[in-house]
């Protein structure tokens, strides 16, 4: 819950926590077992922001963040907020923009294979230095040619297109291995056969359109990804999350440490950003976490234990939540007593042991002060969302979508002319110039074999005896007529 300049978290009998707004772009985790009560934390923390005019953009797994459009309700949690003397609060809903890159749920979300980069895209390829710097200049002849890099079916045609021509582009553009070629065509496909067409295409999503202010309430909007299908593709997942972010970083100016965020970015199931994915991913997203939060950009982390995240991540998350973690195997309390050695200790309790006895809804907490410093752990309860907990009617989400500023932006997807049409074209007009050269040299042939053959049966006839007698018979009686005539005119002539 916001008021001046402080998101209330938790409370107990004799602390509050809050972070303060101006070191919320410090970053932060939320961490527990499956239960425990992380949902319903980011959720007051995704609310909170809104109301404090930061727009937020939250990854929704389940479903059931869907709520934060609808007013909450003093049965469900009308007893908390009671037990926690939020004399101030108020149950109201929030303005909220559905998305989701299959578009059944909500806005479709795109970008271009052009707009994500060859770099990476070559990391989420894992692509060696060698294959990489094919794929840029795959990436240079396609800009060149002006054929647009819309979606991955492009992408193939080119690599097709290349390996088709490689002869004409080696002088221009340097050696462009077969074999890499081939690579790149086998990983581009099977990439194309686990994304489908959803994600790349056009029109393309804005960056800009995440950034954006509630006319009629001056909250921060918030976009809620609808991520249930997209959850079962890490590498679309993934592959989204990395478009989000390197987008943003590439977009945004510096900020310095802005008074309040511009942004702040949830990624629920955080752990799929680190978890078999190459080591130029991760090392991709940890060099964003470091460098995004002069930005104004805030990245939240929701995941069940802090060893999901990469030592070099979680050092830079200043704002941590640890909800309750059992410990029934010796793998299980390692995690924990990690998870406490990253809290700052309160000589109050063990941290250890706290972890373990937490309730649901209840959590550790150890934010930021306003000198940039962790406070101490504290247990505290966390506050009840303001709006409705758990998944909304599809006519009530359908109603929310067009209603939309964003409706009619996305919902139908375009087909520019690009690479994979221009390719086909030039292909098309080369087929069409070798076959017309091709029905000119038949015609050609043709011609000079009808020569050839009236040669041949006008030398048969001469050889012919019949020939050579008639000619000889023709030739005397011609030169009979011939000579009678010639005497009859003598005759006349000298009568």
């Amino acid at each position: 819950m916001y008021s001046q300049g402080q998101i209330l978290v938790g409370k107990n009998e004799s602390v509050s926590a809050n972070i303060p707004l101006s070191l919320a772009c410090r970053h932060g985790l939320i961490t527990g077992a499956t239960g425990t009560g992380k949902t319903v934390t980011l959720k007051v923390l995704a609310e909170s922001f809104a109301a404090a005019g930061v727009p937020a953009f939250v990854v929704d797994v389940k479903g059931d963040l869907a709520g934060t459009v609808n007013p909450g309700s003093s049965d469900s949690v009308g007893s908390r907020v009671a037990s926690l003397g939020l004399t101030d609060f108020v149950y109201t809903g929030f303005p909220v923009v559905f998305a989701d890159p299959y578009g059944q749920h909500g806005h479709p979300v795109r970008t271009t294979v052009q707009s994500l980069g060859y770099r990476l895209l070559a990391k989420m390829l894992d692509l060696s230095e060698a294959q990489t710097s094919v794929l840029s200049l795959v990436y240079k002849i396609a800009a060149n040619e002006h054929k647009k890099l819309n979606d991955l079916g492009d992408l193939e045609s080119m690599l097709v297109f290349i390996s088709q021509h490689r002869a004409d582009y080696t002088a221009q553009y340097g050696n462009l291995a077969p074999q890499t070629l081939t690579t790149l065509q086998r990983q581009v496909l099977a990439l194309h056969d686990e994304l489908g067409d959803h994600f790349f295409g056009t029109p393309e999503f804005r960056i800009s359109d995440l950034r954006a202010l509630d006319a009629d309430t001056g909250f921060g909007r918030l976009t809620i990804l609808d991520a249930q299908k997209l959850f079962l593709s890490p590498t679309a997942y993934v592959a989204l999350v990395l478009w989000f972010l390197n987008s943003l970083y590439d977009q945004l100016p510096e900020v310095g440490e802005p008074a309040k965020p511009k942004l702040v970015f949830f990624f629920d199931e955080a752990h799929l950003l680190f978890t078999h994915m190459p080591k130029t991913v991760i090392d991709h997203v940890i060099k964003i976490v470091k460098l995004i939060r002069s930005k104004g950009v805030g990245l939240y982390f929701i995941s069940q234990s802090p060893a999901d995240i990469p030592p070099a991540v979680l050092n830079q998350l200043g704002h941590k939540i640890q909800h309750a973690l059992r410990a029934y195997t010796p793998a299980e309390q390692k995690a924990i007593a990690a998870a406490a050695a990253g809290l700052r200790p309160n000589p109050a309790f063990n941290t250890q042991q706290a972890i373990q006895d937490l309730a649901t809804g209840e959590a550790l907490v150890s934010f930021l002060d306003e000198r940039g410093q962790p406070n101490i752990a504290q247990k505290v309860t966390i506050l009840p969302p303001q709006s409705q907990m758990g998944p909304i009617s599809d006519q009530r989400r359908a109603q929310i979508i067009a209603a939309s500023p964003l409706f009619g932006l996305y919902e139908t997807a375009t087909n520019e002319t690009s690479a994979q049409e221009l390719n086909q074209a030039a292909l098309d007009q080369l087929q069409e110039q070798k076959l017309a050269a091709a029905q000119a040299k038949q015609a050609t042939a043709d011609q000079k074999a009808r020569a050839q053959a009236e040669r041949a049966a006008q030398k048969a006839r001469q050889a012919n005896p019949v020939y050579k007698l008639g000619r000889k018979v023709v030739t005397k009686a011609v030169d009979k007529a011939i000579n009678k005539t010639l005497n009859s005119l003598m005759k006349n002539l000298f009568k």
